[in-house]
């Protein structure tokens, strides 16, 4: 081979060798950056999947730990006879306008029929003139997780009737109501609302804790689902007549009507 033979092929590997470095240095034709990409999509998305399992556990478990705030509904509309079995009776018997409320503690409707009437409710059985007989029911029992929120609160609402505070206790579980399909309270929470309502008996502890009146609650479940009349939570009945809670001024033209 001569010089000039040599000369040209030295240059021609020289030109090769550059080539390689420019793509090299350009991130192209290797595997290397498919991999680095590759590497960094997994890691963002395991990210994003482990960010939206801790936001769903929060915001699933966000009662856990927290206290109920009592509310100040006058207890003066509570007596010492108003559970009667599995319903409370509030108000006097002569009052002119009887309503019969099925309702579940976990209900949302429920809680918009409390948000929406139920302070006028309790101004009209404060007046005389609305008495309401309170069926609180278990019909969302398996809807709250873990299960059986609907059961111990309106189990817990019993016991609260007996000591005295149904009122106040009811308001305050639908103001602090828990969203359906998540956690609700639990007994140690719901014992200690009964405590800031004022109630010491320790037999409110025991009546939570035991599941008292589990057993009627369930009982009249099974009962009014036999019931033509009930369509669900809620479900309000003016002498057994079905009543459109929905329609403005409901109540008052109930109470109008009754003269």
């Amino acid at each position: 081979m001569g010089g000039a033979e040599r000369s040209a092929r030295k240059r021609r590997q020289q030109q090769n060798a550059g080539a390689r470095a420019v793509t090299q240095a350009r991130g192209g034709g290797g595997p290397g950056r498919k991999t680095i990409v590759s590497v960094i999509a997994v890691v963002v998305l395991a990210a994003l999947i482990i960010g939206g399992v801790v936001w769903t556990n929060a915001s699933k478990n966000k009662t856990e730990g927290t206290t109920i705030a009592p509310q100040t509904a006058s207890a003066a509309l509570d007596t010492a006879d108003e559970r009667q079995g599995a319903v409370v009776v509030s108000g006097n018997a002569d009052a002119k306008v009887k309503l019969d409320i099925w309702a579940d503690f976990l209900c949302p409707y429920c809680g918009q029929l409390q948000q929406q009437s139920g302070k006028q409710i309790e101004e009209q059985i404060q007046a005389g003139t609305v008495q309401v007989t309170y069926h609180m029911i278990p019909l969302l029992v398996n809807q709250s997780d873990p299960a059986g929120y609907s059961l111990a609160s309106a189990n817990a609402a019993l016991c609260a009737a007996d000591q005295g505070k149904f009122t106040p206790y009811h308001d305050s579980l639908f103001a602090s109501q828990p969203e359906e399909g998540k956690r609700g309270y639990d007994n140690a929470q719901l014992i200690k609302l009964g405590q800031d309502l004022g109630i010491t008996a320790p037999e409110f502890a025991t009546c939570v804790n035991g599941g008292t009146y589990d057993q009627q609650l369930n009982a009249a479940l099974a009962e009014v689902e036999n019931d033509p009349n009930f369509k669900g939570t809620p479900t309000v009945l003016h002498n057994g007549t079905m009543v459109d809670w929905t329609q403005q001024n409901w109540l008052t033209n109930l109470v109008n009507q009754a003269g």
